[in-house]
């Protein structure tokens, strides 16, 4: 995609939001111009950097852990059909469901601070990993591994040379589908016994201190943190897996 379409998109939906709040003309949908300036005005107060850094944070550690385990287990059950027997029927009730509606009893067992909201994020992307890897892996053909294997591979160049370049775009592919689900549960997941995250700051300056331009510089920050999210991903696939790019 262009730096110029992305511009215009950026330009367009800009021009969309003013008319909206003329159209409206009511406090609770301000202009651009003056969220704009709000914004950049808690940035400067650190408010903004703050919060976007806790919720930064917690995205962070989520993903990594999900990619610490889910990968390794993907690995195993696409190369192992006796494994994969035994855990796909879990994994098929499991996976379709919402896990915005496990959070009650995340928040239950593991208390209030980042580890529930860390656990919330885990969760997400570690069955989207989790499948996508495993497919990946089934692809594998026998032969090949034989091959590399008749050449003196061990473990380590089997690892480098066959597993990782034909998992790593089942990781990223899912990384990137599960970017804005990722922080659309944050956002639900800091509304409970916080005070640090966006999610907090969003609900804080909406519903409680009824400041609507800073509510709305909090849901632009929130959307610019998904939006960052997703370039990383698509930068690392075109760092990554240049085989794939056309």
């Amino acid at each position: 995609m262009k730096r110029r379409d992305v511009l215009l998109a950026v330009v367009g939906l800009l021009l969309v939001w003013q008319v909206a709040a003329w159209l409206v003309n009511r406090i609770i949908l301000p202009g651009p111009v003056l969220v704009g300036r709000v914004f950049f005005d808690e940035l400067i107060r650190g408010e903004l950097v703050i919060n976007f850094l806790a919720s930064l944070g917690r995205v962070a550690a989520g993903t990594a852990l999900a990619v610490m385990a889910a990968w390794p287990a993907g690995l195993m059950l696409g190369q192992s059909k006796r494994l994969d027997r035994i855990f796909a029927p879990v994994i098929y009730l499991l996976y379709p469901i919402p896990k915005v509606v496990l959070l009650p009893v995340v928040v239950l067992f593991f208390g209030i601070g980042d580890a529930p909201k860390v656990v919330m994020i885990f969760l997400i992307l570690f069955f989207q990993i989790l499948v996508l890897v495993r497919d990946q892996a089934a692809t594998i053909r026998p032969e090949l591994l034989m091959s590399v294997r008749s050449l003196g591979a061990g473990r380590r160049a089997l690892f480098r040379f066959v597993y990782l370049p034909a998992s790593l775009p089942g990781i990223l592919t899912a990384l990137r589908q599960s970017v804005g689900t990722a922080v659309a549960v944050l956002y639900v997941a800091e509304l409970f016994a916080t005070r640090l995250g966006l999610g907090y700051y969003i609900y804080l300056q909406g519903s409680t201190l009824v400041n609507y331009p800073a509510m709305y510089a909090g849901v632009l920050a929130m959307s610019l943190l998904g939006l960052s999210l997703y370039f990383v991903v698509d930068w690392l696939e075109k760092r990554f897996c240049r085989w794939q790019q056309p």
